[in-house]
């Protein structure tokens, strides 16, 4: 989640209209005709189909977008606990990962894509919080907030969008454990979190702020040495998509 490799930063350029998607696809095929596909080209096209779904999406649904219920006007009770809220917008959840992603999208306006669906999880299934409260808060502070696909994404996460995988999770010990298994990233953005040893960076126990809320969606496994949460349910394709090391997103 750290260095050039895991996001393309197209997404800031596409957002204002200063960079063609029609550019970016041409560009990537001619180097896919010129050199080879890979995971990389692939994922910059698919990022490119997803965009364009949310566009034609928010075209059909209209202001269903913006409310509670989604476009299939789900009936949910949300919270709106503002202390709770305000936990996590700044960062202060007691969960590294989850707070690494809210101090670096409040300090630069950016958030990896895996970064996005992490905080959304947390925010919606483990603290119950009213997703538009998280969508609003994304459309303050991201470069490349764009409505189609920020209010798209929020409802896709929320269960309450086209898609009808309402039990969509992301279990933080997993998701750390994959994609930042030495703490790099959590200690860039966690100054506090450098001394510790690697392995006690994503569970600093008393060394870090107390947990706001327990992890609701989850049960703790031994693995090891280590203790590792996974999904009372089954995993989904958020765990499981291909991925590579040239992994590149629009963001």
């Amino acid at each position: 989640m750290l260095g050039p490799d895991y996001s393309t930063k197209f997404s800031p350029w596409l957002a204002s209209g200063s960079l063609s998607p029609r550019f970016i696809y041409e560009e990537v095929k001619r180097y896919e005709k010129e050199r080879q596909s890979n995971d990389s080209t692939y994922w910059v096209l698919f990022e490119l189909i997803w965009r364009d779904y949310f566009r034609f999406l928010s075209i059909k649904q209209g202001n269903l977008l913006f409310h509670a219920g989604g476009p299939r006007k789900v009936d949910i009770n949300w919270s709106q606990d503002q202390t709770m809220f305000d936990a996590w917008r700044r960062g202060q959840t007691g969960y590294p990962l989850i707070d690494a992603n809210m101090k670096e999208l409040a300090t630069t306006g950016f958030m990896s894509n895996r970064g996005r669906q992490i905080v959304c999880s947390f925010l919606i299934r483990d603290m119950g919080i009213d997703w538009r409260m998280g969508a609003e808060w994304f459309e303050t502070c991201l470069l490349d907030y764009d409505p189609c696909s920020n209010y798209g994404n929020w409802t896709y996460g929320a269960g309450v969008g086209n898609d009808p995988r309402e039990d969509r999770y992301f279990s933080i010990p997993k998701q750390a454990q994959n994609y930042d298994p030495e703490g790099e990233f959590v200690a860039y953005w966690l100054p506090e979190l450098r001394a510790l040893p690697r392995e006690k960076r994503h569970s600093p126990g008393m060394m870090y702020l107390k947990p706001i809320v327990a992890l609701k969606h989850g049960y703790t496994k031994k693995t090891g040495d280590s203790k590792v949460a996974f999904s009372s349910r089954r995993a989904k394709p958020e765990d499981n998509r291909r991925k590579g090391h040239g992994d590149r997103r629009m963001y």
